[in-house]
Parts: C-alpha cells; structure tokens; sequence
C-alpha cells in the first residue's frame, strides 16, 4: 500500500496551467471580496460558487471554439442546477431522488460531467431561500465571468492550440525518423542493455530509440492533430483544403514513407553492408529529421524561428553513394537484388525530402483559417440515442456498469445522510462519487490522493480560518488556493485536494467561517465516502473488460484481415493507393485491444499471463500494418507482375478471417482450416523462385545490350519485387503472431 501511495502522488499527467489558475482564481475571488465589502457576503459566495463549477470542467487545452461551447454548456448546467438545488435546500430526501441520477446521468454523458450533480448538491446544501431564481442568477453571473475571463485570450491566441498539435505532430514524425537512422548499421545492443543505467542523459546517448514506440507516438500524435483541427470551424469555401489540413496530410506522407524506408532498411539488412553507404543514410535520415525539428519550431512560433534550407546536402551525398553502388551491379560487383534494395532507400530518402519540402512551404506561407460563425453541436437523434441506451443495458457494457456502480454509491451515501442528519455529509458523498473510478486500480489511486489531500488541505484551511482576521483577508486567501489548486490540478490530482479542499470550505462557509471542528468533519466524511467507494469497486459487479475481449479481438483480426486485401488490391493494380480509413480502423482495432489491456492491468489481482497476450496482439498488429504501407508504397512504380504476392496476400487475409470466424463461433473451424496455411509456404517458397528468375532475367537483358538506366518492366519489376520479399516474410510472422495471441487470449480462463 505504501508502494501504491508513492505511486499514486508521484504521478504526473500532465502541464501546469497557469493562465487556467489565474482566470479561475480571480472569477473566484473577486465575487468573495466584492460580497464581504459591500456587506452581502452570502450573494458573493454564490457567485464565487458558479465561477469555481464552471472552472471545474473548463477544457485548458483545445480550441477556443471548442471550449466556448464547453463553457456554454457548463453554464446553462450550473444555472439550471442551482435552482434546482434551491428547490431542494432543506428537503434532504427530496434531494436523494433527484441528485443520484443527475450524477449518474454525467457519467454516461461526457459533456454533461459532474457539474450537474455538483451544482444541485451544493445549492440544496445551503439555507433554504424563497427567491431560488435569485441563486440560479447569481450562479450564472459566476459561470459567465469565469467563462469571459477563460475565453478573453481568443482573438490573439486563437491559432495557438493548433500550432501546438501540429508542431508536436512534426517533433514526433522527426522522432521517428531518428528512430529509423540510429538503427542504421546499429551494433548488437545487447551488452548495453544487460547494464542497469538510471542517469536519464546516458540512457538518450547509449540506447537505440524504439523505432515501434516512436511510431505509435507519431501516429498518436497525428490523429490528434486531425481531432483538433476538426474542433475549429474553418469556413473553408468549397472542397478545397486549409493550409493546416495539408500540412497534416503532407506530416502523414512522411510517416507513411518513413514507414516504407525502415522495411527496406531492414530488408537490406541481410546483405554484406556496404559502411560508406551506410553512414550516408544515416546522416541524410538524420538530417531530414533535424529538418522537421526546425519546421516544428517555426510552427509553434508563427514563423519567427528559422526555417532552414529547401535543399539538403546529405540527401544528395546519399544519392551519390546509392549510383556508385548501382553502377558496381551493372558491372557485376554487387548483389542485383541488394542494389535494388539500396535503390529503394534512396528513392524512400527522395520522397521523404520532398515531403519536407513541401511542408516547409506550406509553413512558409502562414496557417491561416477563416472566421466562421460559432455553432452548437447539431442536436441528438432522441431514437439513437434510445438505441444505445438499449444496447448497453443488454449487454452491460463497461461504461452501464460505472454508470449503475456511481448511481448506488450516490443513493447510499444521500441517504445515510439523510437518516443520520449528518452535518456536511455532502463531503462524503462527493468524495465517494467522484473518486469511484472504472477499475479498482485507477479508484485506489484516486482515493490516495483524495484523502491525502483532503486531510493536508483541511488542516491547513482550519488554520488559515482561525487566524484570518475578517472576510476580506479570507477572499485574498481564496485567491491564493485557487490559483495554485487550478493551475496544478493537470498535473496531479493531490495538489487539487491539497489546495481545492480549503478553497470549498471557504466557499461553503464564507458567511460563516470553518473551525477545527468543522475541519475534523470534512476528513471524517472523506474517509467514509473514501471507504464506500473502495467497497463499491470492491464488491459490485466487475468492469467487464474481459468479457468484450473476444468481440475486441475478433475486430482486430477483421480489420486486418480487410487491410491485406486491400493490400493485395493496390498490387493488383485494382486500387491505386491504400485508404487512410482502412489503415485508421484497424490501428483503433489495435489500440482497443491495448487499452482492455491497459484496464485489465488495474484490476485487483491483475491477469499477468492474459495481458502478455494481449500485449503480443496489440504489438504484433501495429508491425504487420506498418509491413503493409511499406508493401503498398513499394509497389507504386508501375503496373508490373509482382509475381505471387497478391496470393500470399490473399492466404494471409484467409488465415485472419479464419480466426475471425472461431472467436464469433468457437468450433466453427472446418476440416479445410489448414489449407490457406499449406497453400501459403507453396506460395512463399514460390516467390523465392520467382525472385531468383527476375535477378538472372535482368542480368541477361543487361547483357543483350539494354542501357543499365533504362526503365524496363523487368528492372521495375526487380526492383518491387526485391524490396517486398524480406517485408512479406515479417508481415507472415506478425499475422501469425496476431492470430495466435488472439486466440490464447480469448480462451475461457479460471
């Protein structure tokens, strides 16, 4: 448990925001000062009140846009709120019909959150008032000033959240291409690995980057580039792109064709290195990446840092080092298929440095977007909606489960309270809805921080309350833990319970200041709403993470099994590229599996063994797409016959619906099962042969007297061929891997 506790406050999710702190504290405080000096402190405190609920849920990241409709919402949901929770103020049983499914309502709604529940429980906490419109104002005058005072950067820094997730999108695409050139002629890690080092700068200089994580990150950071750019309203005429979506699109390309350029960096792998070579591919790859560095930093910085040059010099050395090793096949010196294969490092260099500089241009040229006029969300489909509901009560998914676990923990906790009249017992069950998380983990750690927090954070308001001489030093004090608890509260959840608890009891109890007694209360009632959400996750049903494994697993093998025929199709020459949606559905079918994994990992006793599985799957899907853009990128050139990858292709996708097929049905493999796998090792000892024909074919045409840089069918064909055979072999594998993983993981378990 002591292990847990480090754990859990040594935990950092994110960046201090301190604008969020500044804007909050001051729409916090300033009601509370206005109140004590003009002698109508209880009006001052609702409006603090309204201001700090709708802090609670403003977006600090993401578009201006978006977070004005967030703000919008929240608003309109703290003024209704608060009336009704003035309707509710002295009824306590009233208020446990009504609150509970308001909480559990903000759990199956996202945009909904915790405020409504918040704003109905801390206005039926107050003195019954007969003018309950008067507090539903007040509160949506606080709501309106935090939200004026959030929003007031937007004309100046309404591009900036995007220049951010585009320049974060370039780092992470240099980062993988760093990836790509360290591995480059790389010596065995192995000693390395096998010292412990713990000095983080000798780890960054002595340990080759994993080229797979790095490529996740770029991809992750790509599609979050596209999520918050489709936040902003463009006003873009027509059909014709922004600058930001080109850039975004022109980032993808040399993701994609980093992807193609390591395949056949690892393909050439198997022939005798050439080191001269190899150190120019090196430089060049790093000097793309260096490249993108500069273009990421020009972004974040609206232009003001350099831009570097269009043309690279390392690019051109390569290109000059790939011809001479070229010319030595021609003579016969070199490996025909090795040459090949070193001729498309450098056609992979080439397309990434156009790329580059194509982005470079648009980066040049200014991110400009239109004003648009602000809109809501289109409404809700009431039947869809209904639907869902349906689908997720019958099944009872993951999230109808949080959503029953929330609502039992807010009925329970209400209504001890009502029967034992229990002062401040709004603590408690604040404390127990808000800490109850999805799995048991994730709720053990954010009731650690809750209560450690809250015990720090009470004792220390006891203090400040008891010395504060009057109500105006009291607000000066709100200010303080405002601005500390709201910057540092994406950073970890204990600063907000350490500073955000003295600042609600100052809110509640403004009229009438906290002492030590009340402080002993409010930790009291977080224990006791700490231990009832540890026994709600304890001992009510299960997450059911597990039991949507096998629909999980059977769309990943799906998804991937529709990705390799389109594959084979862009072989084929029946489509001319691979669609990014394609590629999209299946990287998501990836991630589920390792996000289940992610969860499985916070159960109380995790399942080591199932999350190794589920591991491998996830691991060995992201390999065999990116084996698959490397295939459908190599095979661009021209419409030649690339022998039988098309057919391996098609087994390949055979094999994955088969296993599709077992876990929709278990049983359901017929007594056909092992044909694709048999036909396959025919068809993969075929391309051998086929390999080995296209290298003696090209060197008698060479010998006929066809010009060396002539572009035949056949050198096109040498040329796909070549590079495809080694990734083909790696594509089997990791299929076989997904498959196998899948099925292991799926099975029944005790």
């Amino acid at each position: 448990m002591l292990r847990r506790a480090r754990g859990a406050y040594a935990q950092v999710h994110g960046r201090a925001a301190p604008f969020y702190g500044v804007a909050a504290a001051v729409a916090v405080a300033v009601p509370l000062l206005v109140g004590a000096v003009t002698g109508r402190p209880a009006q001052g405190s609702m409006i603090a009140l309204g201001a700090y609920l709708v802090a609670l849920r403003a977006p600090e990241q993401g578009p201006y846009g978006a977070r004005a409709r967030n703000l919008t919402v929240g608003v309109l949901i703290v003024a209704v709120g608060a009336g009704v929770g003035g309707l509710l103020s002295g009824h306590l049983w009233p208020a446990v019909i009504v609150v509970p499914p308001l909480v559990a309502l903000g759990v199956a709604v996202p945009r909904i959150g915790s405020t409504a529940g918040l704003a109905v429980l801390l206005s039926a906490v107050r003195p019954p008032s007969a003018d309950v419109l008067n507090i539903g104002l007040l509160e949506l005058m606080g709501g309106l000033l935090t939200a004026v005072l959030l929003l007031a950067p937007w004309p100046a820094r309404r591009l900036r959240p995007l220049r951010e997730a585009l320049s974060e999108s370039a780092d992470a695409v240099a980062e993988a291409l760093d990836a790509v050139a360290q591995d480059v002629g790389a010596h065995d890690a192995g000693p390395l690995d096998a010292v412990e080092l713990t000095n983080p700068d000798l780890l960054a200089v002595t340990r080759i980057p994993d080229w797979e994580a790095k490529r996740r990150a770029a991809s992750e950071s790509l599609t979050a580039a596209r999520a918050t750019y489709g936040l902003y309203r463009s006003g873009r005429a027509g059909n014709e792109p922004t600058r930001p979506e080109r850039l975004i699109d022109a980032l993808g390309r040399v993701l994609h064709e980093t992807v193609t350029l390591q395949a056949v960096l690892e393909a050439a792998k198997n022939y005798p290195p050439d080191r001269e070579w190899q150190m120019e591919t090196q430089t060049a790859i790093s000097a793309l990446a260096a490249r993108l560095r500069l273009l990421a930093g020009a972004i974040a910085t609206a232009g003001e840092a350099p831009l570097g040059r269009e043309e690279s010099a390392a690019v051109r050395r390569m290109g000059r080092a790939a011809e001479q090793i070229r010319r030595a096949g021609l003579a016969g010196d070199e490996d025909l298929v090795a040459v090949a294969l070193i001729g498309q490092v450098r056609r992979s260099i080439d397309r990434i440095a156009g790329e580059v500089a194509s982005t470079r241009r648009l980066v040049a040229g200014g991110l400009r977007l239109r004003f648009a006029a602000p809109r809501m969300p289109g409404t809700l489909d009431p039947m869809p909606v209904w639907d869902r509901i349906r689908r997720a009560v019958r099944t009872r998914s993951p999230t109808f489960r949080q959503v029953s676990r929330v609502y039992v923990v807010a009925v329970v906790s209400m209504a001890l309270t009502a029967a034992l009249e229990i002062p401040h017992g709004h603590w408690m069950t604040i404390t127990a809805m808000l800490s109850l998380r999805a799995t048991y983990g994730e709720t053990v750690d954010r009731l650690v921080q809750r209560v450690g927090g809250t015990a720090a954070g009470a004792a220390v308001a006891a203090v400040i309350l008891t010395l504060a001489p009057g109500q105006p030093t009291v607000a000066v004090i709100a200010f303080c833990f405002a601005g500390a608890g709201f910057a540092m509260r994406p950073v970890n959840f204990s600063y907000w319970a350490l500073f955000g608890t003295p600042l609600a009891m100052m809110l509640l109890d403004f009229s009438a200041p906290a002492d030590w007694r009340i402080a002993g209360e409010r930790i009291g009632l977080t224990l006791a709403g700490a231990l009832t959400a540890y026994l709600a996750v304890l001992l009510l049903w299960p997450a059911g993470h597990r039991e949507r494994l096998p629909g999980q697993l059977e769309r990943l093998l799906r998804t991937h099994a529709g990705l390799v025929r389109t594959t084979a199709d862009v072989l084929s020459g029946e489509q001319v590229r691979l669609p990014h949606d394609t590629i999209v559905s299946a990287e998501r079918a990836a991630e589920s599996v390792a996000e289940a994994r992610t969860r499985i990992g916070h159960e109380r006793v995790p399942d080591l063994e199932l999350m190794d599985r589920l591991r491998r799957a996830a691991a060995a899907a992201h390999r065999a797409r990116d084996h698959l853009i490397a295939v459908a990128k190599m095979s661009r050139e021209q419409a030649v016959d690339t022998g039988p990858i098309p057919e391996i292709l098609d087994r390949l996708a055979d094999q994955l619906e088969e296993a599709a097929g077992v876990l929709e049905e278990p049983g359901a493999r017929g007594p056909d099962a092992g044909a694709p796998v048999e036909e396959l090792g025919a068809e993969l000892a075929e391309l051998d042969s086929y390999l080995a024909t296209l290298t003696r074919r090209r060197r008698a045409e060479i010998k006929e007297g066809v010009g060396p840089d002539e572009l035949t069918p056949l050198r096109h064909a040498l040329l796909q061929v070549s590079g495809t055979r080694y990734t083909i072999r790696e594509l089997r594998r990791d299929v076989n891997q997904v498959i196998e993983s899948s099925l292991e993981a799926a099975e029944p378990r005790r």
